[in-house]
């Protein structure tokens, strides 16, 4: 089946896919801000979090310490109505000794608060006259002069003391409330940010999706388009392909036939031409022979230039004569070969390379050892399915050709290889002999071409035989060689001969 051959474009380098990968991006972008978005929003959630706590810490230690100065107040007036309940006096030392920890703990919580410090500053004030009312209270108390004890009492303003205080904490935990609002204030500022961004995003994303979408159906409908197109220029390509299979065989079957009527046509005056030459031949022996007899008998009817012609310009002329025709009954042999190879059907069978270069080795070991050479056969070799004949002869040439052109004296070394390349086999005929010039590389496979020096017999027929089989075969074969370095040729074929090239 036929083939359309198409311009590969790449999807990246299409403007549809140049589209998609830019929205796709957009969209990874959009993605890569909402995950930013997300992280900063959980940053700023635990300082929150983390301010939050610290704020009812400073409350709940303010309420605590208020808590303890009332306790002690109220244990010491207590224990001015009833110095004989020890139980009063014992809960009026444990909160006048928790007061100073509380006011220690409280002053670590607002070291970063300028406007706090001063107010527990105030309020370390407003306790020191207090403390110290309580304490002589107690002392007095202690000492048994309860009546003295009660008329300091009456004489303090700790009422009013009192009411400093609980002014003081209040306004201080006045301040934590303000900080705590403005605080989450601004938490909610972030969340709404944060739902802004997720909204934004999300509108992104559903705009690149829908865009992408749009243009995947565009595109497919394009394809679709596309496809349809290309559907019928197949069918029109197959058949155009057909008609000109069609026209080609038959230009092909024509070539084949004129080339044997040709050879055919030119063997008979070739035939009548060698058949005179040797009539001439024959003649000039006779003429040879008159000649002779005449010098013997009759020198002076003999002029110089009939003894010239009968003796050396004729027979030379006749050498001359035979050697051409001698050449051209070659040539037109050839040519009736080549034809032949063209209308021979192939027969693919499994082929054992190696049985097989083993083969053409031995079918040359005499040859081989007039030139000193030796023909290398690498092993392993991929065994193929190929027509037996053909693939004998393609190599037996190219053997050939590397044995006839070996270098003089150096022994030559001959190296036969093949690999698996995917679908395919390699398979290298290497030689150490005199190589070929790389300007000739292209035309040695060519009829009747030949590279080098011409002091070796052939008509220049072996490699141009070897192209049309290998063709045939459906491969192909190229050559790399440097002058004086010796020559690769390089067959690469298909590990199964196709079933269409059985009935060529």
């Amino acid at each position: 089946m036929a083939r359309s051959s198409t311009l590969f474009v790449s999807p990246a380098e299409s403007p549809i896919g140049k589209r998609l990968t830019a929205f796709m991006s957009l969209g990874f972008l959009a993605l890569v801000a909402a995950g930013i978005a997300a992280a900063w929003m959980t940053q700023r959630n635990q300082v929150h979090a983390r301010w939050v706590e610290h704020t009812y810490r400073v409350e709940n230690t303010i309420l605590d310490l208020r808590r303890l100065i009332e306790e002690g107040e109220t244990t010491r007036r207590g224990y001015l109505l009833a110095p004989d309940v020890s139980i009063l006096k014992d809960a009026y030392r444990k909160a006048a000794t928790a007061l100073p920890q509380r006011l220690a703990a409280l002053n670590d919580l607002i070291a970063d608060n300028d406007l706090q410090r001063r107010n527990l500053v105030t309020l370390n004030q407003q306790l020191v006259p207090i403390v110290a009312a309580r304490a002589r209270s107690i002392a007095l108390i202690d000492g048994g002069d309860i009546a003295e004890a009660r008329a300091l009492f009456r004489a303090e303003t700790a009422s009013r003391r009192m009411i400093g205080v609980r002014r003081t904490m209040d306004r201080m935990i006045g301040i934590e409330r303000v900080l705590l609002a403005q605080r989450d204030r601004e938490l909610q500022n972030a969340i709404r940010t944060f739902y802004v961004m997720l909204a934004l995003t999300g509108v992104l994303l559903v705009l690149v999706a829908a865009i992408s979408l749009a243009a995947v159906l565009s595109y497919t409908r394009d394809l679709a388009r596309s496809r349809d197109t290309l559907n019928e220029l197949n069918a029109n390509l197959e058949t155009i392909v057909q008609d000109r299979t069609a026209d080609l065989t038959r230009a092909n079957e024509e070539i084949q036939r004129f080339a044997y009527i040709v050879s055919h046509d030119l063997r008979s005056p070739l035939v009548n031409v060698m058949g005179f030459t040797a009539e001439l031949e024959a003649s000039t022996q006779s003429l040879t022979t008159l000649i002779d007899r005449a010098d013997a008998e009759a020198p002076q009817l003999v002029s110089e230039d009939a003894r010239l012609a009968v003796r050396e310009d004729l027979p030379e002329a006749i050498g001359f004569i035979r050697t051409s025709t001698q050449k051209m009954d070659r040539l037109i042999n050839a040519i009736l070969m080549l034809s032949r190879q063209g209308r021979r059907v192939l027969s693919p069978e499994p082929l054992d390379m190696v049985a097989l270069m083993e083969n053409i080795r031995d079918a040359m070991t005499h040859r081989l050892t007039e030139a000193n050479a030796e023909v290398v056969i690498e092993k392993p070799m991929p065994d193929l399915v190929s027509d037996r004949f053909s693939l004998d002869q393609i190599l037996s040439n190219l053997v050939d050709n590397a044995v006839k052109y070996l270098k003089p004296g150096v022994p030559g070394r001959i190296v036969v290889r093949g690999r698996r390349q995917a679908s395919r086999a390699v398979i290298e005929v290497v030689d150490n002999g005199r190589g070929i010039d790389p300007r000739d590389h292209s035309r040695v496979f060519d009829l009747f071409r030949r590279s080098g020096t011409q002091d070796r017999p052939g008509e220049g027929i072996g490699l141009a035989t070897v192209r049309a089989l290998v063709f045939r075969l459906g491969g192909h074969i190229d050559v790399s060689s440097t002058l004086g370095e010796g020559a690769t040729f390089r067959l690469t074929l298909p590990l199964t001969l196709e079933p269409q090239d059985r009935a060529e």
